[in-house]
């Protein structure tokens, strides 16, 4: 057995995430094997800059400067062979966002790719999720981030369409409504993409649903229901952002954000008809690791 080991840096709206793994390989270096070996989260909300203010703020950058110096640190303890960091909405968003990353290069060494919601999606998506598919099933993917949410369905194994739209935890904390318009058009487009899907499925991705599954209680493996993330949604909303955190054990920066995401799963689900939300615990920094090693990025 082969143990090479592959980082991926995921730079979101709401937190910022390391992510190490051991890609374990047979002697002629196939059927790889994906095991987490650290996961560490920080939570520098970009988000809370750029779509109040349109820029990262000089703490903030301060702030990623030190993550990035201590992530490397981390990376040579662990012995990582490789990784790549990838910054989604909040960055891509900023009018520093290019020249924070180039500056985080320049003080650090760690390169930060800014990517598009497009490429954000696909990269997710290139998990292994053939334990969640049957392939005659049809299902709606959803990866709910603090500035933008991406769609993707498929069906039969293949996919029929994506989109990214702009509208996150974080946004929407900043504008409790939503625009109206972008709401819309999600509807609109889940409903146009999924119209002719029969028996369809949510797969979700995204701190908040997993921490939504894990409040559950239920085995790895096993949907939730619509009724269950419609009754959360109205159990959440009645408690103070204090009860979550003590009651329910949610970090501070999750404890409020929980609340947007679970409006956007429970209306992606309603607009597609879904009655069961999958939730395989996969992110960005999970797919930018396994983009790594089969050489996508």
């Amino acid at each position: 057995m082969k143990i090479k080991k592959l980082a991926g840096i995921d730079i979101g709206s709401n937190a910022i995430r390391l992510l190490v793994a051991n890609v374990l390989t047979d002697e002629n270096d196939e059927n790889p094997s994906f095991k987490k070996s650290a996961l560490v989260r920080v939570p520098i909300r970009l988000g809370a800059d750029t779509f109040i203010h349109k820029n990262i703020s000089e703490e903030n950058k301060n702030r990623m400067i030190k993550a990035m110096k201590a992530f490397k640190l981390l990376m040579q303890v662990h012995g990582v062979h490789k990784y790549k960091a990838c910054a989604t909405s909040a960055m891509r968003e900023a009018i520093n966002g290019q020249e924070v990353a180039d500056e985080i290069f320049k003080k650090t060494n760690v390169k930060i790719d800014i990517i598009d919601g497009k490429k954000e999606a696909i990269i997710i998506f290139s998990t292994d999720l053939s334990h969640v598919i049957k392939p005659n099933k049809s299902y709606l993917y959803v990866d709910v981030g603090g500035g933008s949410t991406e769609f993707i369905v498929f069906s039969k194994g293949k996919i029929v369409n994506s989109k990214s739209f702009k509208i996150g935890t974080v946004r929407l904390l900043n504008d409790k409504m939503g625009t109206s318009a972008i709401w819309k058009n999600i509807e609109t487009w889940i409903k146009e993409n999924t119209k002719n899907l029969k028996n369809l499925s949510l797969i979700g991705s995204g701190g908040n649903i997993n921490k939504l599954f894990k409040l559950s209680g239920k085995p790895m493996g096993r949907p939730l229901s619509l009724a269950y993330l419609k009754a959360q949604y109205q159990f959440l909303q009645q408690l103070t952002y204090e009860e979550r955190i003590s009651k329910l054990d949610l970090n501070p920066d999750r404890a409020d954000v929980i609340i947007p995401a679970t409006k956007i799963y429970v209306s992606a689900m309603e607009w597609s008809g879904a009655t069961t939300i999958f939730v395989p615990k996969i992110g960005l920094a999970d797919g930018i690791v396994k983009s790594i090693y089969f050489g996508k990025l």
